[in-house]
């Protein structure tokens, strides 16, 4: 059943099964300060408050948001409060820096993505895990005989060049 949803890099995402949600733990994605929710429960907990998924948890110690510019310094008074899913959001942001979505290093080739995009409209795109568009891409390029392979050619040569970054779950791609 496709009860739960978390906080990611790009929002609430959801709805998606338990076994989906492991395998988002079990590659990083998922991190035990990553929110999640599930129907039925009150309000949004941290992951690693949900027993089934404690023990695939990888610990992640976040980065700290920078230091407030303004106000006296050691005085909390002027920083504003927020509630747990925006301050977890904010870390995420400033956690990210050159490596992606909490620092991880995407399994998936950039130069393969690229290829296999420029051959196999749409698949390069599948394979990073921007699922629905290379769904998109190889259904046009089918159902117009081919004529809308310009599309996923000009943006596999565009994954090669660099132009794409991350993959479907934010994080950095490799050579």
């Amino acid at each position: 059943m496709f009860d739960w949803y978390y906080v990611g890099q790009y929002g609430q995402l959801g709805p998606l099964s338990e076994e989906q949600m492991i395998e988002l733990i079990e590659s990083g994605v998922v991190v035990p300060e990553t929110y999640v929710w599930k129907r039925g429960m009150h309000d949004w907990v941290r992951a690693d408050s949900i027993a089934s998924f404690r023990s695939r948890l990888v610990p992640h110690i976040p980065t700290p948001p920078p230091a407030p510019s303004s106000g006296v310094a050691g005085s909390q008074s002027s920083i504003p409060q927020m509630d747990p899913v925006s301050k977890y959001a904010m870390q995420s942001y400033y956690s990210q820096g050159s490596l992606g979505h909490h620092g991880l290093v995407s399994p998936s080739s950039r130069v393969l993505a690229g290829i296999l995009q420029i051959f196999l409209p749409g698949v390069g795109r599948m394979y990073l895990g921007y699922t629905a568009i290379g769904v998109l891409q190889l259904v046009l390029t089918l159902c117009t005989f081919g004529m809308l392979w310009l599309w996923p050619f000009i943006d596999g040569i565009l994954i090669l060049a660099g132009t794409v970054k991350y993959d479907g779950y934010g994080r950095l791609l490799r050579d």
